[in-house]
């Protein structure tokens, strides 16, 4: 299958061009194409690279679709699914090749993280190291969550607030801008979380290479379409990870 890297899609563009989105996906076919379009339609003078594990439905597909049209959008195809952590330890670690690219967005692919919420995020970042947005300070909110895991993430998130001491209140978001900058500060090679264990982890670190930090508020909606990638594997992760980072450490 054809790949458009990140410096392709870079050769494209203007030199000013200093954020890029990253989206990892698996199965996410249903939702990425209006992922996509809705992220440029809001901030068009970004990159976005799609981060896919091999996706049986073929997603990388329809990314491939787009490219004629939104010629800022890249694909890092993957052979297979090893988890969210490896899949954005290998994006961040070709994004960071480019010295031009001053800041990273991750978000999910599924529009639990509404892209209406990036403008205010990025002109955040132009401040703070690290902005996170957030579903557990004032004004942020879940909706279409089962009360099940309503409990879940909020017992997780304090749980790993108790044991490691992140100075954040949503430790498992994952919708974050991160300056490049610190990232680089970082060993990313030792980090072996999948799931929400590594969010938790990315975190960790970042605070610790002193980053400044800021939690924005966001409306967090359960996904429009697909299906749910938690699962027992990454709830007894989540488990056990606050304690090996803080050992590690």
């Amino acid at each position: 299958m054809p790949v458009f890297t990140l410096s392709q899609a870079r050769n494209k563009i203007k030199k000013e061009m200093k954020t890029c989105i990253i989206i990892p996906t698996y199965n996410e076919k249903e939702n990425i194409g209006a992922l996509i379009g809705g992220i440029f339609n809001l901030i068009p003078n970004v990159l976005v690279m799609v981060v896919d594990d091999n996706s049986p439905d073929k997603t990388a597909d329809t990314v491939l679709s787009l490219k004629p049209k939104f010629p800022n959008l890249a694909l890092f195809s993957r052979e297979k699914k090893e988890g969210l952590g490896r899949a954005y330890i290998g994006a961040f670690l070709e994004v960071l090749k480019d010295k031009e690219i001053k800041r990273i967005v991750t978000m999910d692919a599924d529009f639990s993280h509404d892209p209406r919420a990036l403008p205010p995020m990025l002109e955040a970042a132009e401040r703070h190291d690290l902005i996170i947005g957030s579903r557990y300070v004032s004004g942020g909110s879940i909706v279409g969550w089962e009360l099940w895991r309503r409990i879940l993430s909020r017992c997780a998130n304090f749980y790993c607030r108790l044991v490691t001491w992140i100075p954040v209140h949503d430790c498992t978001a994952g919708f974050q801008v991160i300056n490049t900058d610190i990232l680089r500060k970082i060993d990313l090679s030792k980090i072996d979380s999948s799931g929400y264990a590594f969010l938790m982890e990315l975190k960790y670190l970042i605070s610790k290479a002193g980053a400044s930090v800021k939690e924005m508020p966001i409306v967090f909606k359960n996904r429009i379409g697909g299906e749910s990638k938690i699962s027992s594997h990454i709830i007894r992760e989540g488990i056990f990870a606050p304690w090996k980072i803080r050992i590690k450490s």
